[in-house]
């Protein structure tokens, strides 16, 4: 069974088939089956006695069509040892439902290796279908538990939970968050590009007749210069002592160092000239080809498709100097439907950028504030309740001022500044679990803002289906 394959699976040999399909499926079906309602609940261990009742009776036909499945491939193994294995794996799932128990750990260990060892034959093709019936695998188990009515609160999905109670608001940052790269590096070779298209052709007036190679090298100077400066500005906004308990007030203070070195840094490359002379349409070729994460795609995707099925207004808020780039990006993948994007603006003559931004968001004070102004505007006759989604220093205030703050990636720099200031990390489903364990009939809101708690997430796809649950339907 998938489900009890996950802790099993790390000590598969590297490379091996087995591990191969595993990787391959759990990043999205293995978070979709966590976050059901069901596995919440078992893992909180208050899922109530019907509802434990009725997933017994299910899981008896489930059960028989694995005994069914291992006679089966019983008669057709090829020597004594595999047809042994396989009787053992039959005859664990009889007594689970004789005894109603978990299979073992070693059982589930078995099922790997024999797989890697009947792989070893299999031709490129066959180890594609392999691949993807074990992946349907665990979409079907996903199903299996999502499937499990489940009559009592949850906190998850989150559509769920807010439903009928709660207005929600969904934020998030994008460079870096929803994609792999940085847009200013993207921007900054778009604009070096443009110079050396614009010179060859002979028709580079506009740019002063810069060579893109001196336009590379200011980009170059530039980039190293930010580097080695945000690393000072690190150093100065630490207090010297780590607070014992979210200080907000003095993060605030320290990020306000932050903000001013932030518009210096746009100051110096708006003066430099290096974003002078791209053309609009080249911008949003580049937005339509830029990769989003694994999984974010997926997640704009489905909000679009159900958003009004929802009570639910998304954002995104970002640094990057031209929102067009990120407005192309989503169009590109189908998620603009419904979208609102706070960000910065080229100026442009004609269709050609003049160089200089319409500075509307630069610091993480402006993206606190925005936050908090669509936050106040917000018509609803519902209460709000709050998710931001952000992977750096920038967005750490944010973070702290949604009700819910979710951290994407592993930046040591976001983790060092909210720990001296008392921010506490913790993986978003065992956080859940405990909220779940908290959770009653009459409990308001099981999330605050400025807790000081932010919940970490290896992928969106953990994201998506906390948010908004099972995707497969």
């Amino acid at each position: 069974m998938a489900s009890s394959s996950s802790s099993s699976a790390a000590v598969v040999a590297e490379g091996s088939a087995a591990r191969r399909f595993w990787i391959a499926a759990s990043t999205r079906e293995a978070a979709f089956a966590s976050y059901t309602p069901f596995l919440l609940s078992v893992a909180a261990g208050n899922l109530r006695l019907d509802s434990f009742r009725h997933y017994i009776a299910q899981d008896a036909h489930f059960l028989h069509a694995f005994a069914r499945a291992y006679e089966m491939a019983e008669e057709c193994a090829a020597d004594d040892d595999e047809r042994a294995t396989i009787a053992a794996l039959r005859k664990a799932v009889l007594q689970e439902l004789n005894l109603h128990a978990s299979v073992l750990q070693d059982n589930a260990l078995q099922i790997e290796e024999l797989l890697d060892k009947l792989s070893v034959s299999l031709t490129g093709e066959e180890l594609e279908v392999i691949g993807k019936l074990y992946q349907q695998a665990m979409r079907l188990e996903v199903e299996f538990f999502s499937a499990q009515p489940v009559d009592q609160p949850v906190v998850a999905p989150l559509s769920r939970y807010c439903d009928p109670k709660y207005k929600l608001l969904v934020f998030s940052d994008f460079d870096l968050t929803c994609t792999s790269v940085d847009s200013s590096a993207i921007l900054a070779e778009i604009a070096i590009l443009s110079h050396q298209k614009a010179s060859q052709s002979g028709t580079d007036n506009t740019l002063n007749h810069t060579k893109s190679a001196d336009l590379r090298n200011s980009w170059n100077i530039i980039s190293k210069q930010y580097m080695e400066e945000y690393e000072q500005c690190m150093e100065r906004l630490l207090p010297p002592d780590e607070a014992r308990s979210l200080d907000y007030d003095q993060l605030y203070k320290g990020l306000e160092v932050l903000a001013e070195f932030e518009k210096l840094a746009n100051s110096r490359v708006v003066d430099s000239g290096v974003l002078r002379g791209m053309n609009l349409e080249d911008i949003r070729k580049a937005g339509e080809r830029l990769i989003l994460q694994d999984g974010c795609r997926d997640f704009f995707q489905k909000i679009g498709k159900t958003r009004e099925g929802l009570n639910l207004d998304i954002h995104v808020l970002s640094y990057c100097w031209c929102a067009e780039l990120i407005r192309s990006a989503f169009s590109s993948v189908g998620c603009l439907d419904g979208l609102n994007i706070h960000s910065n603006e080229f100026a442009f003559e004609g269709s050609v950028s003049t160089g200089q931004i319409e500075r509307k968001m630069q610091s993480p004070i402006d993206k606190v504030e925005k936050l908090k102004s669509i936050k106040s505007d917000t018509d609803s006759t519902s209460p709000l309740l709050s998710v931001y989604i952000g992977d750096s220093v920038g967005d750490l205030l944010c973070l702290l001022e949604a009700d819910i703050g979710i951290v994407v990636g592993s930046s040591t720099t976001l983790r060092r500044v909210g720990k001296q200031f008392g921010v506490s990390f913790v993986p978003l489903f065992p956080g859940l679990v405990d909220k779940q364990r908290q959770l009653t009939e009459q409990e308001a809101s099981m999330f605050k803002v400025r807790s000081g708690v932010l919940y970490t997430v290896s992928s969106w796809s953990e994201i998506h289906a906390f948010i908004l649950g099972n995707d497969f339907s």
